[in-house]
């Protein structure tokens, strides 16, 4: 299983350590990332191996939520099968 995890909001510093440290907490393994930052704007999409996951998906989707809001930044993440749903045609 897998989830697609986004986040957004304004660059400073340690956003992806602040992230990746929640998922490794809850032995979240990521295996693909994209970041950018265009001007002030940070954003990353993240791919991530949650079958091994401590955390059920709805406390995991919490706890990344309150990391983000922590950092005024906006957090999303979405199961793959909700991904693969949204996209089928």
């Amino acid at each position: 299983m897998r989830a697609v995890i986004t986040v957004t909001g304004k660059d400073t510093v340690g956003i992806l350590a602040k992230i990746t440290a929640v998922c490794a907490e809850a032995n979240v393994n990521i295996t693909n990332m994209s970041q950018t930052v265009m001007q002030d704007l940070f954003v990353m999409t993240m791919l991530a191996d949650i079958s091994e996951s401590r955390e059920e998906f709805g406390k995991l989707s919490e706890k990344l939520r309150a990391c983000g809001k922590a950092m005024a930044m906006e957090v999303h993440v979405l199961h793959e099968d909700i991904f693969n749903s949204m996209h089928r045609i």
